[in-house]
């Protein structure tokens, strides 16, 4: 009877019982091989890519099964929130291709039959079983204050025994009503702590998803499970949450493996089926000749905000990824190299149990090969979406020149050996900025960046010759036969092989022709094809390009 006064005490608004919550919470109509995953982050910031990493995982593993994967948001610790983390957290998603099933929306609604997704809007059921534990002496509350848990420690620490509060520690494991009522009375602020069944003479073995068998100590310390506040602590809510959205398989990082005791301790106690867990090696940078975790602080790097800010695309990232979960990503996709990612089924028992190395030039090269398969229309979807929040002035040139770039896009997008000279969004402005006349008119004012070998006023003999025989609607192969015979005509060598024999005949080859009309064009002395650049900028463009070149004497 005292253990359903100290319930009433502590609770006296709580009417419900753990039997009307299950009845709001029923089990998923799904096979019992479809798995139930989530993704559970708290509003504290940028979304970093090892939870980036780690939810990518979880996402597949519950849609290769045909399963439910869902987004809850951690927010019961008010003091660490950040405004816009939410949103932040949900646009990530979007952006690295990681769909979630049921979650919280942007409008603020909830998706799904098993929320609400965010904790903060459950604090009435969290509240229901602590009473019920309360009731049945699996809880007690607790009034010692932080001089009291330091005086506690201290005696521990000169015994030279455990620290914690446990055992004959547990100043109020045994809290009388009358006593708790007096406490109460006089507004001593409480906690309410498990009433822990562990020893630390024990320990508990289970089976972890990504590293195999593992023994652990027991727990034995009456940890907290809601905080003088009256909210829960993350041990206590996501227990509770995980049982009645029905997860089954749990992945996160490793530096939750110490508390694997205390969750399969508080799973048992409420008569919870136990998830699955997994817990994942952190992600390493390298630096230097050593390699390291990723640092929230330090690290711009280690943040999804900054691949998004950077322009690789979504799909990039989370490919590369796959290569990091199983090794033998990169095999399958040698043989299906058209097929999405998600066609590639991943495998726990095949991961990486030490912390994979975050390898920029590798992610590069997918991203490139990536990139490499889209259409110009889809890079120019992607640049222009990119742009308008990363890049004010390329996203006005390409708003205003839309057509002309996606046909710049497009330049040497074959199918059979596609361009693969973009590997993120920021590296497409430079390389075609002379395309356009603003940039292009910049960039000239410094000069123009000529061969060695060919003198300005050569170069000015050359332009001047090809623009008078350059004609638009020419054949590649009737463009370049002009090319060649101005570059007879100006005194160098029709082809590299007659140039190679006397080069002491020549001023050069028609391969410096060629390059002194590019510069004059572009600016540049490495460009896609030359023909296809003089197409895309159309026969105008060409002729004022030359123009300005050496004057208006065309």
């Amino acid at each position: 009877m005292s253990n359903e006064n100290m319930a009433e005490l502590l609770f006296p608004d709580v009417r419900q019982v753990p039997a009307d919550i299950y009845s709001l919470y029923p089990p998923r109509n799904l096979s019992s091989s479809a798995l139930i995953t989530r993704f559970a982050q708290s509003p504290t910031g940028s979304l970093n890519i090892g939870g980036l990493y780690a939810t990518l995982i979880s996402e597949r593993l519950a849609h290769q099964s045909n399963g439910v994967f869902f987004l809850r948001i951690e927010d019961t610790d008010k003091k660490r929130e950040i405004k816009g983390s939410l949103e932040n957290i949900i646009n990530s998603l979007s952006y690295f291709g990681i769909h979630f099933d049921e979650g919280p929306q942007l409008s603020g609604d909830d998706k799904g039959a098993y929320g609400p997704y965010k904790q903060s809007s459950r604090i009435q059921i969290y509240k229901v079983f602590m009473k019920h534990l309360v009731r049945n002496g699996l809880a007690y509350p607790c009034f010692c204050d932080t001089d009291d848990l330091q005086k506690i420690r201290i005696n521990q620490q000169n015994l030279k025994i455990t620290t914690g509060y446990y055992g004959r520690w547990a100043n109020h494991r045994d809290i009388s009503f009358q006593q708790a009522k007096e406490e109460i009375l006089n507004g001593k602020p409480f906690v309410i702590r498990l009433k822990s069944s562990g020893s630390s003479d024990s320990r508990i073995t289970y089976h972890d998803l990504v590293k195999g068998p593992i023994e652990l100590p027991e727990n034995d310390q009456d940890i907290v499970i809601m905080k003088t506040d009256g909210l829960p602590t993350y041990h206590f809510a996501h227990a509770i949450d995980d049982y009645l959205m029905g997860t089954t398989f749990c992945l996160r990082g490793d530096e939750w493996l110490s508390s694997v005791p205390i969750h399969i301790q508080l799973f048992e106690t409420l008569g919870f089926r136990i998830p699955e867990y997994g817990h994942i090696a952190p992600i390493m940078k390298q630096v230097g000749a050593s390699k390291r975790k990723f640092s929230k602080r330090k690290d711009l790097d280690g943040t999804a905000d900054y691949y998004k800010e950077q322009g690789y695309p979504g799909i990039a990232l989370s490919e590369y990824f796959m290569n990091l979960i199983n090794s033998d990503f990169e095999e399958w996709r040698m043989t299906n190299p058209h097929k999405s990612f998600r066609d590639f089924f991943i495998n726990t028992d095949k991961m990486n149990a030490s912390g994979a190395l975050l390898d920029m030039n590798k992610l590069g090269d997918i991203s490139k090969d990536v990139i490499s398969r889209l259409t110009g229309k889809q890079v120019f979807d992607h640049l222009y979406t990119w742009s308008k929040e990363f890049d004010s002035e390329l996203y006005t040139l390409i708003d205003k020149n839309k057509e002309y770039t996606v046909n710049i896009l497009n330049i040497g997008r074959t199918i059979e050996k596609p361009r693969k000279d973009y590997s993120k969004w920021s590296d497409v402005k430079p390389m075609i900025a002379f395309f356009y006349d603003e940039l292009f008119e910049k960039d000239v004012l410094s000069g123009y960046k000529l061969p060695t070998n060919v003198s300005f006023d050569v170069a000015k003999e050359i332009v001047l010759g090809f623009s008078k025989t350059y004609r638009f609607n020419n054949e590649k192969e009737a463009w370049f036969h002009e090319m060649k015979e101005l570059a007879g005509e100006l005194g160098f060598a029709k082809d590299m092989k007659q140039y190679k024999a006397n080069p002491n005949n020549y001023k050069g080859h028609v391969g410096d022709v060629a390059m002194v009309i590019r510069v004059a064009l572009t600016n540049r002395t490495n460009t896609p094809d030359l023909f296809d650049i003089m197409k895309v900028m159309g026969e105008k463009r060409v002729l004022s390009r030359m123009q300005t070149f050496f004057g208006d004497s065309i």
